[in-house]
């Protein structure tokens, strides 16, 4: 019933675990409970037994103290009434006889016995030496038996009463004199444990005359083992009245152990073959089955051969002994595997999976689990299984570690000759580590599959989509760092600016070669690749959630390749544009050519990179610069000395500007690009609206801006209205005011939420 600790952390890494793996988290713990409750059930079954039977044992034994009790108050009646009739010196004269004759009977035995002891001994030696050429049958084995008990008694007698004596040299002289027995012992107790290792062989070979004979020689040895031990136990609690009939304890002294080492010849005999089938197993994972056939074949051999043909005394449960003894083993046997620090991940993942073999196993044998004793690997199903996961995911780091370091090194010396980045076979712009990195993710799934576990390959995906949504992020904080350094430059350092740009191109590639499937070519991206080869491999239930982990994955690479392109515009802003749009709506913007200007710039970066570029981006990219060159027009406003006056004829300059861009949108090669962000544009309509309008009209032109534009910023208009020549506070208020009243109807984000 050892369980190990649950460690809540360990289980609970993560915010979503706690809806992902709570049902999966009760499901283990009910059938952990169920294990306990049967255990303790077992347990408080085999304990009521245990009580029970003590119980019986106290009251019969107490009966017999009753019995006894009574009949030496008898003894002692007849004892008083018989000195009561003889005198005091009579009684004395004959005790002191009688006493005289026990110890002449007992000298006079010993005697006969010592004369003829080496005879006997020898008459032993011979039999032993007839066994010798019959190994097979022993025929001498009970005879044997019975003359070194009665030879060992005799001894056992001899140094008793020599013990008694304070003469050390008699002692010695009667153990030289034993000296022959002790070899003789030592053959007859070889010959007895090669029996006891034989046994199973004995029994297959149906040789069960010589097992019978072991076991009555084993179970007279348990009785006389008994026997001592109580007689010892007396000697101690009652040592005043056991001292009056030490002459009468006959038999053996000491206890021999045989039962004891019979039962760890049983542990001996298997030994080597756990220790053979560790060898086989080490070689050979997934033969852990195979290596333990033995196992299963000598416990049938015991049932068969021994039980049901009664070789063994009853009491003993021979059956149940040797299966107890064979399960402590191999829990030993596998515990000792999953602890060897040389133990691989397969042969652990191996034994996981054996105790529901073995246990089925065993309950055809005829036995239950709760029988057995300590579960066959201590319950350390679901921590093997946690610890193979982790193995998994700790490799999956350590690469992940290792790749993105060498991402790192490569962007860092992006100023080399290349960039240090390569293209596909489409041209495009590729990091070096991407395949390696999908590659490597495959290689892990594949390991987690090995284990034929849906959960282990559960925990790998749920790890690898973790990563790979922390690869996104880490991916944009890297390129939002080195980008702010150029955005936010006051030296004007360029150096590594164009290998920026590039990164940034091949790194929003990478995101669409992530997800964009070649249905054409019949080929899978990267993630769709993924799913296809772990959805076989996971339950039903947990695939729900793993559509939902591929769609969260896939919208990530959308939006970082969409952050991509919108870094590289702003940067282009930041930059190329850093010393042109603080002129716009200024003094200076009548006289300058500025829009021109930016056009023909962006035209040169769509050149550069339309065909390193994916061809799904251009378009994207192209709507992305439209919309941040807008916003920062817009944004223009705020400029410092930007204000609109009436003399200037400022209408025309912004209808040249716009006439400029519109012309660019016309040229571009989709004309739906062109048409959605012309459509984009025409917020510059409400923009000249707000510029020109009346100072009367001004609230009713905000309201048509504010409709079209729910997201419109009520500071943006504040700035416009002050770039006017004729601005005043009222205007302003006549438009919070407008606003105040307007009950506006949200909707989908428009390009007017981005102009602050």
């Amino acid at each position: 019933m050892d369980i190990p600790p649950v460690h809540l952390p360990t289980l609970l890494r993560h915010p979503d675990d706690l809806f992902d793996k709570l049902s999966a988290l009760k499901t283990e713990f009910a059938r952990k409970k169920s294990l306990i409750d049967s255990q303790l059930r077992a347990g408080l079954r085999d304990q009521l037994e245990t009580t029970q039977s003590g119980m019986t044992h106290l009251s019969d034994s107490q009966k017999t103290l009753q019995s006894i009790k009574e009949e030496m108050i008898k003894i002692d009646k007849i004892a008083s009434e018989s000195q009561n009739q003889i005198t005091g010196t009579d009684f004395a004269t004959i005790n002191l006889v009688s006493q005289a004759h026990r110890n002449f009977n007992a000298v006079e035995t010993m005697r006969r016995n010592l004369e003829g002891f080496a005879e006997r001994v020898a008459e032993v030696e011979e039999m032993l030496r007839e066994d010798e050429a019959d190994y097979e049958a022993m025929p001498n084995l009970l005879r044997v038996h019975y003359e070194l008990t009665r030879l060992r008694n005799i001894r056992d007698d001899a140094m008793e009463q020599i013990s008694r004596g304070d003469d050390p040299g008699l002692r010695v002289t009667l153990e030289d004199y034993f000296e022959r027995l002790d070899g003789v012992v030592r053959v007859f107790d070889e010959r007895i444990e090669l029996i006891a290792m034989s046994l199973i062989t004995l029994v297959q070979a149906e040789n069960e005359s010589l097992v019978v004979r072991f076991a009555l020689i084993v179970e007279a040895e348990e009785k006389s083992d008994q026997r001592v031990m109580a007689l010892q136990e007396a000697l101690k609690d009652h040592r005043e009245i056991a001292t009056r009939f030490q002459s009468i304890t006959d038999g053996a002294k000491t206890v021999r152990g045989y039962k004891e080492r019979f039962l760890e010849c049983i542990k001996d005999a298997a030994a080597p073959q756990f220790e053979k089938s560790r060898q086989e197993f080490m070689e050979d994972p997934g033969g852990l089955e195979k290596s333990l056939r033995w196992y299963f074949n000598d416990l049938n051999t015991v049932r068969l051969g021994m039980e049901q043909k009664q070789l063994m005394p009853r009491k003993w449960k021979i059956f149940k002994t040797w299966a107890v003894i064979f399960h402590q083993m191999m829990h030993d046997f596998l515990i000792g595997i999953v602890e060897d620090p040389e133990t691989s991940s397969s042969h652990t993942l191996e034994i996981v999976g054996w105790p529901e073999k073995y246990y089925r196993k065993m309950l055809k044998l005829g036995f239950k689990q709760e029988e057995l004793g300590v579960q066959v690997i201590d319950n350390r199903e679901t921590e093997l299984v946690r610890d193979f996961r982790q193995l998994i995911i700790k490799f999956l780091d350590e690469w992940i570690d290792r790749i993105w370091a060498a991402e790192r090194k490569d962007f860092a010396e992006r100023g080399v000759d290349g960039g240090n980045l390569e293209t596909d076979e489409y041209g495009y712009f590729r990091n070096k580590n991407l395949i390696d990195l999908w590659r490597m993710l495959r290689e892990q799934l594949e390991a987690a599959a090995n284990s034929k576990r849906a959960d282990v390959v559960e925990g790998v995906v749920d790890a690898i989509f973790q990563r790979l949504r922390q690869r996104q992020q880490a991916w944009q904080k890297m390129l939002e760092d080195e980008s702010a350094r150029y955005e936010n430059s006051i030296t004007g350092d360029l150096e590594g600016f164009q290998p920026l740009q590039d990164w940034l191109v091949a790194t929003a590639n990478d995101q669409i070669a992530c997800i964009d499937d070649n249905e054409e070519e019949g080929r899978l991206a990267y993630l769709s690749d993924f799913r296809k080869k772990f959805s076989p491999l996971v339950t039903p239930q947990y695939m729900d959630r793993a559509e939902a982990e591929v769609t969260t994955l896939r919208d990530g690479y959308v939006d970082l390749s969409t952050w991509c392109m919108a870094k590289f515009a702003s940067l282009v802003f930041s930059v190329d544009f850093r010393t042109v749009m603080p002129d716009f709506f200024t003094p200076k913007w009548y006289t300058t050519t500025h829009m021109a200007r930016m056009i023909a710039t962006f035209e040169e970066y769509v050149s550069d990179y339309r065909m390193v570029l994916h061809h799904s981006l251009v378009d994207i990219f192209i709507e992305i610069f439209a919309d941040e060159l807008l916003v920062r027009y817009l944004g223009s406003v705020r400029n410092k000395g930007a204000k609109f006056r009436r003399v200037d004829n400022f209408q025309d300059k912004i209808f040249d500007d716009l006439s400029t861009a519109f012309e660019f949108f016309n040229s571009l090669p989709n004309p739906e690009v062109g048409n959605a962000i012309k459509e984009t544009w025409r917020v510059t309509e409400a923009f000249l609206g707000l510029l020109t309008a009346e100072k009367e009209q001004i609230p009713d032109t905000f309201a048509g801006f504010k409709t079209s534009y729910w997201d419109l910023q009520i500071s943006w208009v504040e700035a416009v209205l002050r770039s006017r020549d004729d601005f005043e506070r009222s205007m302003l208020n006549a438009v919070k005011a407008r606003a105040a009243q307007m009950d506006v109807v949200r909707g989908p984000e428009t390009i007017m939420s981005k102009v602050k």
